[in-house]
């Protein structure tokens, strides 16, 4: 019959056992002789507490269990041992250390920091608004009456309440308009939305920044001296600029802004269409209503407006030829602009 010295004697064996073991493999053959489930020389004699007297059996049982216990511990101490040595002999600290990956800046985000900066340089202040916008906002106060036609040229995300998903940013404009005294020169980036068929051209979602500048005596020739130098700036010295005709209900006189081909030099190309000239915004002088309906002298003051996409720029600049490309979030086209 076992008793507690035989119990003592095994768990000083197995002791021994572990402090000699030289790898992971000896641990585990300890642990195999002593606590196996179906022969371990621990495990067995617990299987004998039956044949015990019941007056013996507490201080039997007790004992075996505690001796269990001190064997697993000090195997699994041993084991860590192990693991940590074999980790530091493989160390060598005069080895350059594993570089972590980081993350890169978003095309989009990239390019409305340089246009933004760009601004910056000559004067303007970032203006931001909310982009669920009120009717008033987004359309009437922007000189867009109700049955208005040029309403039909923005398809609008109406949402509960007469709100609507802001169609572009000139809405900042009106806001920061009706609570600033002149002069107030401001740009406004910020995302867009249109219910517009998603294709290789359009999303429906997007980037605009938009700016203007309201004062005293501000004519069509400060607006167009401030984008010729934003279009140097951002796309090179070298290049040349048109401003044609255009509409835009809360401008007028209303243009387009083309910039030659960077990539064919105005010669002709697929990017340009063979056309030699690439449209990147739209500008005009602020209409007379505009200015009344924030409370300004439209006799008094004068303002122009000007608004891009950016995804146009980016594209542009970049030369992709798909806009989806910014939103699938595809970490090899995302890379690309580290």
């Amino acid at each position: 019959m076992p008793g507690s010295n035989q119990i003592s004697a095994i768990l000083q064996q197995a002791l021994a056992a572990v402090a000699s073991s030289a790898s992971l493999k000896d641990l585990e053959a300890v642990d195999n002789r002593y606590l196996s489930r179906k022969n371990g020389l621990l495990t067995s004699i617990l299987k004998t507490l039956k044949d015990i007297p019941i007056e013996e059996r507490k201080t039997f049982g007790a004992a075996a269990n505690e001796a269990r216990l001190k064997l697993e511990e000090a195997i699994a101490q041993a084991q860590e041992g192990l693991r940590t040595s074999k980790r530091d002999s493989s160390l060598d600290p005069t080895l350059p250390g594993i570089s972590h990956k980081i993350g890169s800046i978003h095309p989009i985000t990239r390019v409305i920091e340089q246009i933004c900066q760009s601004f910056y340089g000559m004067g303007f202040t970032i203006a931001r608004g909310p982009e669920i916008e009120t009717d008033y906002y987004n359309f009437e106060a922007l000189n867009f009456p109700p049955d208005h036609p040029a309403r039909d040229m923005q398809d609008t995300f109406y949402v509960e309440g007469g709100l609507l998903l802001r169609t572009h940013t000139t809405p900042v404009q009106v806001r920061t308009l009706e609570k600033s005294k002149p002069p107030v020169k401001i740009i406004t980036p910020g995302k867009t939305f249109r219910n517009e068929a998603i294709s290789t051209r359009s999303y429906c979602v997007f980037h605009q920044v938009d700016g203007f500048l309201v004062d005293e005596g501000v004519t069509m020739a400060d607006l167009k001296g401030v984008l010729v130098a934003f279009c140097r700036d951002f796309f090179g010295e070298d290049l040349k600029l048109r401003f044609r005709p255009s509409f835009f209900p809360f401008t007028e006189p209303s243009a387009e802004v083309d910039i030659s081909c960077f990539l064919c030099g105005g010669k002709g190309c697929q990017l340009c269409k063979y056309e030699g000239w690439l449209e990147i915004l739209g500008c005009g002088m602020i209409d007379p209503n505009v200015l009344n309906n924030v409370g300004y002298d439209s006799e008094k003051y004068t303002g122009y407006a000007f608004g891009m996409g950016v995804e146009r720029i980016a594209m542009l600049k970049y030369k992709i030829n798909d806009v989806r490309l910014f939103y699938e979030n595809d970490i090899r086209f995302i890379r690309q602009f580290r």
